[in-house]
Formats: structure tokens, sequence, C-alpha cells
């Protein structure tokens, strides 16, 4: 049997986070969009204020980097570009993702943006590997 390269197992566990952080999002806007409004059409917007509108964009913020990674963690695999860089650049996005949604939530604004920068540095690490 194969072992799975822990690239691999990194951008499995991205989608772990983007799943949480979805549901995480999803049950706080229930919170102040009503069912009968959440099951029907959404024609008309209904926003969302405090926690639950920190927490949709967190999970925004989430879907524009992911398949940045998503796409550099695959063709790093396809081009056998594996190595020490591309591991710890999957590990400092996938834990940076993990702990920018905290962060968001509570409103701590510049720590935010430190892990943010963080979670992308892991992208460029990644990109890094493939043109070495």
């Amino acid at each position: 049997m194969i072992s799975p390269q822990p690239e691999l197992m990194m951008l499995v566990a991205a989608v772990v986070v983007g799943l949480v952080q979805l549901l995480w999002a999803a049950g706080a806007a229930r919170g102040q969009q009503n069912m009968k409004w959440a099951g029907g059409a959404r024609d008309e917007a209904m926003p969302l204020s405090g926690v639950a509108a920190r927490l949709d964009r967190a999970y925004r913020n989430f879907m524009e980097t992911f398949p940045l990674f998503a796409v550099v963690v695959i063709a790093a695999y396809l081009m056998a570009k594996l190595g020490p860089l591309t591991v710890y650049g999957s590990v400092l996005y996938v834990a940076s993702r993990a702990v920018y949604a905290p962060l968001y939530a509570a409103g701590i604004p510049l720590v935010r943006s430190v892990v943010w920068t963080a979670a992308m540095a892991g992208i460029v690490m990644i990109i890094v590997a493939i043109f070495q």
C-alpha cells in the first residue's frame, strides 16, 4: 500500500476546515435569518450582522484562497516537486486557515491579518518549490 503524501493529507484537512467554516457560518446565519427565508428562493437579500456576518466573510475569504492552495498542491504532486518546502507550506496554510475564522469571529483585526498573510506565505512556499 502506498502511504499518503503529507501535502495531500493537508489538502483533505483544508477541505475539513472549509466544511467546518461553512457549517459554522450557516448556523450563525440561521440565528438571524428565518428558516422560511433560508428554504426559499432567497430572491431578496437578508443581511447579516455581528458574528454571523464575520463568519460569512471568513468563509468567503477561505473560498477565495482554497482553490489556489488546491491547485498548487496538486501541481506539485503531479510534477513530483514534493519536499520539505511543500510540506511546511501546506501545514502553514491549513493551520493558518483553521485559526483565521475564530480570530475573525472574535473581531480581532491585526492578528487576523497576520494569520491571513501566513496562509498566503504557505501557498507561496509551494509555488517556490514547484519552480525549483
